[in-house]
């Protein structure tokens, strides 16, 4: 009994042992705010398995989508305690701690995909501008990667939209930014401020009438059953940012690091990827599956109302640097 008590014990050491050498040096957790399908999560996947992989498994990213770490402010706040240790979302949500981002919500500010990630993509004079603002705003966080993640189109509870006129009025729900609140009141809509968490509740109760986001954001929240109109209006390409906790960060050997920034990339181009086919496949979707009344009104006359107060609201809003720096000065 003695000797089969040895080899047991031996076999034990043995599988902790093994168990030992293939767990993560570092375990990581990824915060979305977004139930799929939507790029963010996408994105988030394929950073935990890129990761993974390069780093011979000693780094584990666990993705917790769906805000289950909390709602975009507070998990900010967490990164920068390094409790939470990733995460992936809208530069909308991050306004008030990075007041910059506001620039991105200005209405046509790019042309497409392709313009956006010309001017923020990596190596830019933009993405320097943004990871020096994290420094300069004492986040304790680090921006690895800026991306494009579908266009913001309108949608509200109270018929179809095909010019501007039809949206006057309107109590139009928008995020913690004064730039797209500024924004829709100039269209003729009544802004209110909604977390997005409780937008579907608002609708539904007539605190907001009308919103704006992406469709797969629009489609994964099943705003559609309170919101059924939905008008194309790609007034703006929405701005996600791939951010790290500085604690995360400096546990990481520089080649990790270097690893982590191009994986980072990489999904950036992937939730560009992933949003031009989600908007096509989940817009006849709408259509067909969930009696969305779809319209494209002429943004001719979005742009036309909104330019007088561009360069304004770049002014007031101490926006001028931020935009410098994305049309590369």
């Amino acid at each position: 009994m003695r000797g089969w008590n040895l080899i047991g014990s031996a076999l034990v050491a043995s599988v902790i042992a093994a168990s030992s050498a293939l767990a993560a040096d570092v375990n990581m957790r990824l915060h979305t705010l977004v139930k799929s399908p939507h790029p963010y999560n996408d994105m988030a996947n394929f950073m935990a398995e890129e990761v993974a992989k390069r780093s011979d498994g000693a780094i584990e990213i666990k993705v917790f989508d769906a805000g289950q770490l909390g709602k975009d402010p507070a998990v900010i706040g967490e990164m920068g305690l390094g409790t939470i240790d990733l995460m992936i979302s809208s530069t909308n949500n991050a306004v008030k701690q990075v007041p910059e981002y506001q620039v991105f919500s200005m209405p046509y500010l790019f042309a497409g995909f392709d313009d956006l990630m010309s001017r923020v993509g990596p190596g830019t004079p933009a993405e320097a501008f943004f990871q020096k603002a994290y420094g300069d705003h004492s986040l304790n966080m680090r921006l690895l990667a800026l991306g494009g993640s579908g266009t913001r189109n309108l949608s509200n509870a109270k018929g179809p939209v095909n010019a501007l006129a039809d949206i006057s009025g309107f109590k139009m729900r928008t995020p913690p930014s004064p730039m797209i609140s500024k924004t829709w009141a100039e269209l003729g809509t009544l802004p209110v401020t909604v977390a997005w968490g409780e937008l579907y509740a608002a609708v539904q109760t007539g605190v907001a009438e009308a919103l704006e986001s992406s469709i797969p954001g629009y489609t994964g929240s099943k705003l559609y059953e309170v919101a059924p109109y939905l008008a194309l209006t790609g007034h703006t390409i929405q701005v996600n940012h791939v951010s790290i906790s500085q604690r995360a960060w400096d546990k990481l050997t520089p080649d990790q690091q270097k690893m982590i920034e191009e994986v980072a990339a990489e999904a950036s181009v992937l939730g560009i990827e992933m949003a031009q086919k989600y908007e096509t496949e989940l817009v006849e979707k709408l259509k067909s599956e969930h009696g969305v009344t779809v319209t494209k009104p002429d943004v001719t006359e979005f742009k036309s109302a909104l330019a007088p107060l561009q360069a304004s609201l770049a002014t007031e809003l101490g926006l001028e640097p931020a935009m410098g720096a994305i049309n590369g000065n």
